[in-house]
């Protein structure tokens, strides 16, 4: 540009625009400060952000909050043996995705699905093809988990599979219950399982105690907040916000562990031998209502819950049915007790008319013209049906409320059935008095039958002694607790006469439950099976089989009841089927309550020691001072185990048994009683069969025979 005119011209406007331009930014800048002056002045007066308050949020960033989770109660036998816990349970996952590393470059997939699905079949129910399977699906999946067999693993054997130390197989804990015995009267003691709720997952009891005694057994979760520095570490000047969690109660059962152990086993070998529909047994302390034991079947497996599908209901309280001639005891008492019964006088046999409807007995020929007295002993439905006309349907009525039948005991259990009764016309009436018509539970029955045990005094089935807090505080008791006073002392002792002639008279129909050393009080049930509309089921297999037994009979101690319902009998008798259960379990109650009630001529001056630990030389001549018979198991030369327990006390002549390690051969048991028999079954794992009463005769396993753990021993007494 040759104009120099212009050119001053152009450079003035290019300065002023420069200057211009410096001034825009100039504000600009001044704006925008500005303008985070007043967010940053915003933020530090209001402390929010989007409706986030930055204080609440950065104080939550340094504030570890920790729940501290509260155990569950435990539920004890009567001995203070936990029957079922709390304890930890693992699920098990396979990470698959090879994109999976740790910061250092370890693999964290599984890298030999073919040594892992070895070790995972070895150790948990499920094929080594079908892990594979689990370990090779289709697709990419990140993870994969392993069904049922991959859950509810133990601690122990998440620690064997760990111990190979296998890539990418992970474990995530898990709260469980821990029932350690099993099968073990399944539905009285019930389930709790882990259930999400606001507080996170807990276990909630979902069927008997456990459900009943929820709030008790559950416990209260604490916490702990504290404010801490990036690294962790409690900031100074500030406090702790703790709050200790307050575990729950602990129940305690009358369940004796041995009795209960006993029935259980008792109970497996009849309903595999004839399958009926479903099987009840309860033993009960006669002078106090405590359940000592009571099994049902079908049951299921606590632990691992086999078989809980296939039936949920505690038939011990929610089932009714019609007892049969089991009811005829209760007809006696009410026939006596209201003035009505003369055991001498005669009657027809076999049938009886009422209106147009016919009473048979279940022998329809009858046994002619007999007294009432021998009608008892025979079972017969027409004396019963006579002593009801006799006494008149009003009377009747009132003995059965009496009784406290279709009323629920109130046991504690959930869903408990109060029963029914049929009873506006004659033939019903008559029918209610040999256990036809009328609906009840088993322990509706346990009920009434501690009046006739107890003299005349009622007292109500339990099952829980006492509640305690984690302190060991009891905060509930519960024990004896009588319930009405049907019938005189007076008339219970001549029922209990009259139940004596069923077992020990010549036509009476219960021998099979005689037992060496006690008299026996009983009375056998067979009742038709109702087909769920207007009549009864037919055929062979369509009876309900139950007995009443109470033993020492002038003084009975416990009461036992069984109910057998449609068993396929073939060439079998109901009566030697029900006997097996008793007689055993009776048995070993008894001689538990000898140990424990000894005279003072009998029991030992001290209690049993403890030898565990010493030389089987050392604790055999021990014992020996003690006046007692020791008899030592296996070839080790120190005790490992021994029977009675520390601290039980000792009578005279008792059989103590030791075992050490090493090989366990057999005894020789020729003379020992029933209960000692069972005792040593218990401590080296046999299983046992006897046949007869009284003292061991003859024994399967020679003496000096090796033993192995489920052998079975066959031992005859006389």
């Amino acid at each position: 540009m040759k104009d120099p005119n212009k050119r001053l011209m152009i450079n003035q406007q290019s300065r002023k625009n420069r200057k211009y331009f410096g001034q825009m930014l100039f504000f600009l800048f001044i704006g925008v400060f500005a303008i985070i002056i007043c967010r940053f002045s915003y933020i530090s007066i209001g402390k929010k952000v989007q409706n986030v308050n930055l204080s609440a949020s950065a104080q939550k960033l340094y504030t570890d909050n920790t729940t501290l989770k509260a155990k569950r109660g435990t539920i004890y036998d009567d001995n203070g043996q936990a029957i079922a816990e709390d304890t930890s349970v693992y699920s098990l996952y396979a990470v698959l995705d090879t994109s999976q590393k740790s910061t250092n470059g370890k693999k964290l997939y599984v890298t030999d699905k073919a040594k892992a699905a070895k070790v995972l079949a070895k150790y948990l129910p499920m094929s080594e093809k079908k892990a594979r399977q689990y370990l090779s699906p289709k697709g990419k999946p990140f993870q994969v988990e392993f069904g049922a067999a991959g859950q509810n693993i133990s601690l122990t054997t998440k620690n064997k599979i760990e111990s190979y130390h296998l890539t990418g197989l992970d474990f995530v804990q898990q709260e469980a219950r821990l029932y350690p015995n099993g099968v073990f009267a399944s539905h009285i003691i019930g389930q709790a399982d882990a259930t999400n709720t606001r507080e996170g997952t807990k276990l909630v009891g979902t069927m008997g105690i456990e459900k009943a005694f929820n709030s008790e057994l559950t416990g209260k979760n604490g916490k702990k907040k504290v404010s801490q520095d990036s690294y962790g570490y409690q900031l100074a000047n500030t406090k702790q916000d703790y709050k200790p969690a307050k575990d729950g109660d602990n129940v305690y059962t009358t369940l004796d562990t041995r009795l209960q152990t006993l029935l259980e086993s008792e109970m497996s070998s009849v309903y595999k031998q004839v399958h009926p529909k479903s099987m009840n047994a309860v033993l009960m302390n006669a002078q106090t209502g405590a359940i000592l034991a009571a099994s049902q079947r079908p049951t299921f497996d606590a632990q691992t819950k086999d078989g809980l599908n296939s039936i949920w209901r505690d038939t011990l309280v929610e089932d009714a049915y019609e007892p049969g001639s089991t009811m005829k005891i209760f007809t006696m008492a009410s026939s006596i007790d209201s003035g009505n019964y003369n055991g001498n006088a005669t009657y027809q046999s076999g049938k009886y008319k009422i209106g147009n409807q016919t009473v048979p007995d279940w022998n329809t020929n009858g046994w002619g013209t007999i007294s009432y007295n021998k009608g008892f002993a025979l079972s017969s439905n027409v004396a019963m049906a006579h002593l009801e006309q006799q006494m008149g349907a009003k009377k009747w009525k009132e003995y059965i409320d009496r009784f406290k039948f279709l009323k629920s005991t109130n046991i504690g259990l959930p869903n408990e059935t109060a029963g029914s009764i049929v009873f506006k016309r004659p033939i019903e009436q008559a029918d209610t008095a040999f256990g036809q018509g009328i609906q009840v539970s088993a322990m509706q029955m346990m009920q009434a039958l501690s009046a006739i045990g107890n003299n005349g005094t009622m007292l109500k089935p339990y099952l829980v002694s006492k509640v305690t807090n984690s302190d060991g505080k009891t905060v509930k008791q519960y024990g004896k607790q009588v319930v009405g006073h049907p019938v005189s002392a007076k008339t219970a002792k001549e029922v209990r006469k009259h139940m004596e002639d069923v077992v020990y008279k010549s036509y009476g129909i219960g021998s099979d439950f005689k037992m060496s050393g006690y008299k026996v009080a009983a009375k056998t049930g067979t009742a038709q099976v109702s087909n769920g509309a207007s009549g009864y089921l037919t055929g062979d297999n369509s009876y309900l089989y139950s007995v009443a037994a109470m033993v020492p009979a002038d003084h009975p101690k416990y009461i036992m009841y069984i109910t057998m319902k449609q068993p396929t009998l073939g060439d079998k008798s109901a009566t030697k089927l029900t006997s097996s259960i008793m007689k055993p379990v009776m048995e070993r109650a008894l001689s538990e309550d000898a140990a424990s009630t000894a005279t003072a001529d009998q029991v030992a001056t001290v209690k049993m020691p403890n030898v565990t630990g010493l030389s089987s030389a050392k604790a055999e001549d021990k014992l020996k001072k003690l006046n007692v018979k020791v008899t030592t198991l296996g070839s080790g030369k120190v005790i490992t185990s021994q029977h009675p327990a520390t601290g039980t006390s000792l009578y005279k002549n008792q059989r103590i048994l030791l075992q050490t390690s090493g090989q366990v051969t057999m005894p020789n048991i020729k003379g020992w009683s029933k209960g000692d028999v069972l005792n040593l079954a218990d401590m080296v794992g046999l299983k046992v069969k006897v046949s007869g009463d009284g003292f061991v005769q003859k024994q399967s396993l020679s003496a000096g025979q090796s033993l192995t753990k489920n052998e079975t021993l066959v031992v005859t007494l006389k």
